[in-house]
C-alpha cells in the first residue's frame, strides 16, 4: 500500500526497498544535521549569537512507514532532540531568573517613582 502511494512500481520490490530506505536514511541524515548543529550551539556560547538560524527540518512526505532497520538510530536522534530540547528550556529559565535579578538591582540612579501631589487642601 505504502508503495502505490509512493508510486513505485510492484514489479520491482528490490529496487523500491532499497529507494525506499535511501530516502529514509536521507531523511534521518538531514534531521541529525539539525539535531547536532543545536547541540554544537549549546556547547559554545559564542556561537549562538554569531550563528543566523538555520532552515528548520520539516518531516519528508510520502516515504511511508519507517523502515525496521532504520527504527534504532530515529530512536537514538529522538532521544537527542529532546535532550536538546530539555537543555534549552533549562537554559531559558535561567536566563529568566537571571533577568529578573538583574532588573532588581539598583544602579546608583535615581529612582523613578510615581509622585502624587495632593492639590485639594
Amino acid at each position: 500500500m505504502a508503495r502505490r502511494r509512493l508510486g513505485l512500481d510492484m514489479s520491482a520490490p528490490a529496487s523500491n526497498a532499497v529507494d525506499w530506505r535511501s530516502a529514509w536514511t536521507a531523511a534521518l541524515d538531514d534531521l541529525e544535521m539539525d539535531v547536532l548543529a543545536v547541540e554544537t550551539m549549546l556547547a559554545d556560547e559564542r556561537r549562538i549569537t554569531e550563528t543566523p538560524p538555520s532552515d528548520l527540518w520539516r518531516p519528508p512526505t510520502e516515504l511511508g512507514a519507517l523502515p525496521l532497520e532504520l527504527r534504532p538510530r530515529a530512536d537514538e536522534i529522538l532521544t537527542r532532540q529532546l535532550a536538546a530540547a530539555e537543555e534549552i528550556a533549562r537554559r531559558l529559565t535561567a536566563n529568566r531568573q537571571q533577568m529578573a535579578m538583574t532588573s532588581r538591582i539598583e544602579t546608583g540612579e535615581a529612582v523613578k517613582r510615581p509622585v502624587y501631589l495632593d492639590c485639594a487642601m
